[in-house]
């Protein structure tokens, strides 16, 4: 749970408040209350102004200080990640009963995205879903991916990605969505060296596309992909290392496997 979520919980309790009650004196669903206080949704700017006003404290104490302990915060303990850089406040859209949706960021709202992309509101501007089946756990988000270069994946395909707060996560070899300053949202497999030299390299599945590497101080936010939506079933013969004489050679092989094992 974030220490804005323990915050929350804390400072209410101490004000013996109930959630219907603070609700209602910040003007808001008792539902995204209980979001908050259970790390399913960040409030967004607007909303932590409320809150600071309601319990009487700054902005930076709820976000950033553990008002829990004895000393009510008083030691400042900063928000980090791993690495020692201040955890990114991530918006995240949620319905009436504070269950978690889907935003999906369709390419021609991907440039926009690129401002907008820690506003709660623009996040609920957004086309929402529900998607069954995701993996449980973190915060997911939807991009439409345009071109050929992750071939055999056509373009037009809808990547769900979830959530990655600290960036030495990255495995290398996964396929990755990077929110960044120079490209905007960028769909590729990806490869870290952040410990050594602070960069990605990023590879595109269509070896027709020349590899690159990118500064970590040009990410904005990384998604690692979990899922995605098409309409267009992949064609093999758009990649050439699935030509039809790899798929040839591929069943023959598998065809003397099953002779083997029947011998």
């Amino acid at each position: 749970m974030s220490i804005i979520a323990d915050n929350i919980k804390t400072l209410r309790k101490k004000l013996g408040m109930t959630q219907g009650t603070l609700a209602e004196a910040m003007g808001i669903k008792r539902s995204l209350i209980g979001a908050y206080e259970e790390g399913r949704a960040e409030p967004r700017l607007n909303n932590l102004v409320k809150l600071a006003e309601v319990f009487q404290t700054s902005i930076d104490n709820l976000v950033q200080v553990d008002m829990s302990g004895p000393d009510g915060g008083k030691s400042q303990s900063a928000l980090t990640r791993a690495g020692g850089e201040r955890l990114r406040i991530l918006s995240v859209a949620v319905d009436d009963q504070g269950e978690d949706l889907v935003p999906l960021v369709p390419q021609k709202a991907a440039a926009g995205y690129l401002s907008g992309y820690a506003d709660g509101e623009y996040l609920q501007e957004l086309p929402q879903f529900k998607l069954p089946n995701l993996p449980k756990g973190g915060t997911h988000r939807a991009f439409e991916i345009v071109g050929d270069s992750m071939l055999p994946m056509p373009s037009g395909t809808i990547v769900v990605g979830r959530y990655v707060e600290d960036w030495r996560d990255i495995k290398s070899g996964d396929t990755y969505i990077l929110l960044t300053n120079s490209e905007g949202v960028v769909y590729k497999r990806v490869f870290n060296y952040i410990d050594e030299s602070q960069k990605l390299f990023l590879v595109s599945d269509n070896r027709s596309y020349t590899p690159y590497e990118m500064s970590i101080d040009d990410v904005l936010e990384v998604w690692a992909a979990k899922a995605f939506i098409s309409v267009t079933f992949p064609d093999p013969s758009a990649d050439p290392q699935w030509s039809l004489e790899k798929l040839t050679s591929m069943v023959l092989e598998l065809q003397q496997e099953v002779t083997k094992l029947k011998n």
